[in-house]
């Protein structure tokens, strides 16, 4: 059946993602059918989507964060007449159910893109008298919510999709996202934070793609401060981090404000463990596979923060030699690290993704891109055991963007594979990742624009690419 399905306009390219992921995660494992309602431009808030039942359409709704509602459909309309005689139309075994006496209700009215005054409201409701409301009205807990949504030509740009033509819906509502999560969870209000810290809306964004849920196990190879996994022990699963910086995971600022401290502040369950170790040499014994559900995590790309591996400059240079820290000093010991590139970061995730993912497991992570129609904005990792799924993109700047790759397990990992996944490795780095070695990324993003595009090429021009719409929402 077909559902009219609501966004909040924000991270635009994210919205459908979460719906196919949560649509998998409730058992729907064919591919959902989308369409546009009639004159709505591609960015709009209101989308068509085929659904097997109700129940799943609830509970995708309840779970996501980006789905402002999901509506039975009653009937649409370029007028209030055309809407009038669309919701007439609209088979009555289906309405009936809903307007009975022993039913209460509330109709609310809501606009994209423009305040609707409260007279207003008062009258589009009145307009509806020609539907046999037979309930009570209860304002505060209704059985049954009744949505009039609508947008129309707001006149000069104000940072949202051009819209062709009003365009009025009246449905049921099914379910909706619950945004309290997300004041509840804020950054401003956890007690330890660091630099990289993932922002709680997209945390729970990611945790959603990865189809986290009671009885999973998640690990977070670059935990820092515990964003991600928070997010993900909020829905149930078990988790698991890992990060070379001993201070992050053990220390944190003291006692009381570690990354354990995190998950106390909000009642969750502590993670199974959080580990020193280091991606480039992972820590798992010869011949443990397959423990984990899903990998999510925010790779350092080197634009806030740098990545870091064992070994130290002088090590990797064969300066000094390998040493043994004494037993009296092992306590205190922060070992050396040396810089680690992004392109080597990327290669050890899909290898540790591969060896550790169970079969039909989820890797969620960040990737970097340029904007500005670079090539690496088709291009990204890939691995003979994943399959990418799903990537979407964050505009951070003019020049600047972030993917999120969202990638599934379908091969079993054996040295055949890790050969050919070597060799995979090799060519996408010697095509494509160049400029991503040695810190180049971060010159990319704060240099000057005119040194990456080119003397001659205008870089205001390259900026009025952009839709001016997205603007923030992005």
């Amino acid at each position: 059946m077909w559902y009219l399905c609501v966004f909040y306009h924000r991270l635009l390219s994210y919205r459908r993602a979460e719906v196919e992921s949560l649509a998998e995660m409730f058992g729907v494992f064919s591919s959902l059918e989308w369409m546009l309602p009639e004159n709505q431009h591609p960015d709009s808030p209101f989308h068509l989507v085929n659904l097997p039942s109700e129940d799943i359409a609830r509970n995708i709704a309840n779970r996501s964060i980006l789905v402002k509602g999901i509506y039975e459909l009653w009937g649409e309309g370029s007028s209030f007449e055309q809407l009038e005689e669309a919701i007439k139309s609209y088979p009555e075994d289906r309405k009936l159910p809903y307007l009975t006496c022993e039913t209460t209700f509330k109709v609310t009215v809501d606009s994209f893109g423009k305040a609707i005054s409260f007279q207003e409201q008062n009258d589009r409701i009145k307009s509806l008298a020609y539907i046999p409301f037979k309930g009570r009205v209860n304002l505060k807990n209704p059985d049954i919510n009744f949505w009039l949504m609508e947008t129309d030509d707001y006149g000069a740009p104000n940072g949202l999709p051009p819209v062709v033509q009003k365009r009025i819906f009246f449905g049921r509502l099914v379910g909706g996202a619950d945004r309290k999560l997300l004041p509840t969870y804020q950054l401003k209000s956890r007690r330890y934070l660091g630099p990289t810290a993932m922002d709680a809306e997209m945390a729970f964004l990611m945790a959603n793609q990865a189809l986290v849920m009671p009885g999973k196990l998640v690990y977070d190879p670059f935990v820092g401060t515990g964003s991600i996994l928070v997010a993900a022990a909020h829905f149930g699963a078990m988790t698991m981090g890992a990060d070379i910086d001993i201070r992050a995971v053990r220390d944190g600022r003291g006692p009381d404000c570690n990354v354990w401290s995190n998950f106390k502040q909000y009642g969750l369950p502590l993670p199974v463990a959080l580990l020193r170790a280091d991606n480039n040499l992972p820590p798992w014994r010869s011949g443990l596979k397959e423990i984990f559900d899903a990998i999510i995590c925010d790779p350092p790309y080197g634009v806030r923060a740098g990545g870091r591996k064992s070994g130290g400059r002088k090590l990797l240079k064969g300066i000094v030699g390998p040493y043994t820290v004494p037993d009296d000093k092992r306590t205190d010991h922060i070992p050396s690290t040396a810089p680690y590139s992004l392109a080597e970061c990327v290669h050890d995730l899909l290898d540790l993704a591969a060896r550790m993912l169970v079969m039909g497991g989820r890797l969620v992570y960040f990737y970097p891109v340029l904007s500005e129609g670079d090539v690496m904005e088709t291009h990204f990792p890939e691995h003979p055991c994943f399959k990418l799924i799903a990537s979407s993109e964050q505009i951070l700047s003019s020049r600047y963007s972030r993917v999120l790759l969202t990638m599934v397990k379908t091969g079993s990992y054996t040295d055949k594979v890790a050969e050919a996944a070597k060799t995979k490795h090799q060519e996408f780095k010697e095509n494509y990742v160049k400029w991503l070695e040695h810190g180049n990324l971060h010159s990319s993003v704060f240099g000057p624009a005119h040194l990456h595009l080119g003397e001659e090429t205008d870089s205001k021009l390259c900026k009025e690419l952009k839709p001016k719409y997205r603007g923030k929402y992005v």
